[in-house]
């Protein structure tokens, strides 16, 4: 199962700390969006592989944005 995850806010993507292909576990900070120099973490959602990261470092962002794609470890329904 994949997970995505959306953009929350209108911003600027400030750091990326992940790439295609890294494993993330759940609630670890995998990027950051700076709006109104306030600084807003994205946290992964579930255990997984990285399969997508849609930005990249400096891009603006809109509510609802494709940021990334996690494939799930999960087996749940």
């Amino acid at each position: 199962m994949t997970q995505t995850i959306l953009a929350p806010l209108d911003g600027k993507v400030f750091q990326v700390m992940v790439k295609p292909g890294d494993t993330v576990e759940e609630d670890e900070e995998i990027l950051v969006i700076e709006a109104m120099k306030m600084e807003t973490p994205i946290f992964a959602p579930c255990d997984g592989a990285v399969k997508e990261i849609g930005v990249k470092e400096g891009d603006d962002v809109l509510e609802n944005d494709i940021l990334a794609v996690i494939d799930s470890k999960s087996n749940e329904v």
